[in-house]
């Protein structure tokens, strides 16, 4: 009896130390994990207290996100150490697939919700284009994009459509061109005009220096000559649409000034005889 004893508590000593070095490596890669937790949740908390995303929001973010991380670190860390977690995992990825597939819209508004609030292509009060819809970010959350419309109109965007969709944000930079194309008579001084809108525009306090205004003639149109002409304003110190009905106030009394005129839409009808 004493000899199998023995044998036994021998074959208990050879699978400890078998067992020995995978739990080791599998409590590195738990505390391993702990610590990538803690690193990227607090890499989240950041970036979401920048964009002024609500606390709550903050906070669920980034409790999720640390309990995900810790989640996958428990499974390989189990793994490493030898546990056979295929049953466990081949269950909970059919509950998964199920509920994932029955909440497929929410998840994928969810995810998406994510992934904007981590690559913040814009910022709250950001005057951005996502497909037909212009207006101001009002509120990021994990369903939807918060739009005012430019006609005070509010616009809620699922999440999912935002991230696949183009994205124009007018604000991220400061510097904005702004284009004006006018028509004047086939009998101007096309010299004078020209110069009388770089110098008109150019005395709009808000138009820069530089780049400086220019003038562009486009095209010969069936009542007038085109021209475009574009200056450049700093969107964080003013108002593109003010600015550009200065401009536009501007360049209407400065040609009248100068007799230069924006003539009417004119056909020419021959009747033959």
């Amino acid at each position: 009896m004493q000899e199998t004893l023995l044998n036994t508590l021998g074959e208990m000593l050879v699978r400890f130390l078998a067992f020995l070095p995978k739990a080791i490596v599998g409590v590195v890669i738990f505390f391993v994990g702990l610590y990538v937790a803690g690193l990227l949740a607090k890499m989240v908390r950041t970036a979401l207290e920048r964009r002024k995303t609500d606390r709550e929001v903050t906070i669920l973010l980034t409790k999720l996100m640390r309990w995900l991380v810790v989640t996958i670190t428990v499974f390989v860390a189990l793994q490493q150490m030898g546990f056979d977690l295929s049953a466990f995992l081949v269950s909970l990825g059919v509950v998964g697939f199920t509920v994932g597939f029955a909440l497929q819209d929410i998840s994928k508004n969810f995810i998406a919700g994510m992934l904007l609030l981590l690559q913040q292509p814009f910022d709250l009060d950001d005057l951005i284009q996502i497909g037909e819809f212009v207006g101001t970010v009002t509120d990021i959350n994990l369903r939807s994009t918060e739009l005012r419309l430019l006609d005070g109109k509010m616009a809620l965007i699922p999440n999912a459509e935002v991230y696949v969709s183009p994205i124009i944000n007018h604000t991220r930079k400061p510097l904005r061109r702004l284009d004006l194309t006018i028509g004047v008579a086939y009998d101007t001084d096309l010299e004078l005009a020209r110069d009388t809108a770089i110098e008109t525009v150019g005395r709009i306090p808000d138009v820069l220096d530089e780049p400086e205004p220019s003038v562009v003639f486009q095209d010969f149109g069936d009542s007038a000559i085109g021209i475009a002409i574009y200056c450049w304003i700093d969107v964080h110190k003013s108002d593109l649409f003010s600015v550009k009905n200065d401009v536009f106030l501007a360049l209407n009394k400065a040609f009248a000034r100068e007799n230069i005129e924006i003539p009417y839409p004119i056909q020419t009808v021959l009747m033959k005889q």
